[in-house]
């Protein structure tokens, strides 16, 4: 039996082939097939290493994947289409025959393209549909579902200069201005999900006031999906240097963006989230029966 944690309305994420029910939070894990991800150092960027971790991720309890074939680290390259399609195109034919959604991350039209005629179920871009031509993509695939992500400026300068002042409400705005813009290509509400893109631009202590203030992302109407796994401000405030050492920490924000209301939690370590989040839920559970009892 699924227990719904408190103050969590019962929603669904609807993508192309899944209905994700988000009355408790899901696990989206991290498949990069790139050889200079700053989390895992080019660990799984062949396509039989990739795939391989594709499966180990489902095995550990990963309700989608996320895959994708250019790394937006601060300061990365940008990677010719031809190159990502390369990357990514034989890892998610595999990748849909798993049973589970799967999400791929670009901000290229032609590479969302080719993902979802291969019979993928999410497109996440961190451009958030800026690019030309993203936004009529989905109008050819108005069943699928997207995330929009916030990003301030690009990858090879969005930490040169980050933002200034109060995040959240440039974050509402942007995501306002564009969830709109999908509206209006006939992509239903229930289609549409929100990332605050920590570490995109902002400074750690934004990104520590999005976690603290994440409750107030939530009237923006639509689910939310945060990724603060291994990011460089848990770094900043624990001072574990090494990125791939940073499992405990990037659990804890998991938790704690679990217990602010995220519905969906994007993460490398997943074997540890989904442990963690069990914990939270049993403790939830037992809240509420509490309250059940006194009332």
């Amino acid at each position: 039996m699924t227990v719904a944690p408190i103050g969590r309305s019962v929603r669904f994420w609807h993508t192309a082939r899944f209905e994700i029910d988000l009355t408790q939070p899901r696990v989206m894990g991290i498949v990069n097939v790139t050889p200079d991800s700053f989390s895992d150092g080019g660990e799984h960027a062949s396509h039989e290493a990739a795939v391989r971790h594709c499966r180990q991720l489902v095995d550990e309890g990963a309700d989608i994947l996320d895959i994708g074939g250019e790394s937006t680290r601060p300061g990365s390259p940008a990677v010719a289409l031809q190159q990502e399609l390369d990357r990514v195109l034989p890892v998610l034919r595999e990748a849909v025959k798993l049973g589970v959604p799967i999400s791929i991350d670009t901000y290229k039209p032609e590479v969302m393209r080719a993902a979802l005629e291969l019979g993928v179920d999410i497109v996440n871009d961190v451009w958030a549909l800026r690019q030309p031509g993203a936004l009529e993509v989905m109008a050819e695939h108005p069943s699928c579902g997207v995330c929009l992500m916030h990003m301030h400026r690009d990858p090879q300068t969005m930490q040169a200069t980050p933002m200034a002042g109060d995040v959240v409400a440039p974050v509402m705005a942007l995501w306002a201005q564009q969830a709109k813009a999908l509206r209006a290509m006939a992509v239903e509400a229930d289609r549409i999900v929100l990332d605050p893109g920590i570490g995109f631009g902002k400074t750690v202590p934004q990104n520590f006031s999005l976690l603290a203030r994440q409750r107030e992302l939530n009237a923006a109407g639509y689910p939310l999906l945060v990724g603060w796994s291994r990011k460089s401000s848990l770094g900043a405030v624990t001072g574990i240097e090494s990125a791939g050492e940073r499992m405990v920490p990037s659990v804890a924000a998991a938790v704690l963006a679990a217990e602010r209301g995220a519905s969906i939690l994007r993460v490398h370590d997943v074997r540890e989230t989904v442990a963690a989040l069990a914990v939270w839920r049993a403790m939830k559970a037992e809240q509420q029966q509490g309250q059940e009892q006194s009332t």
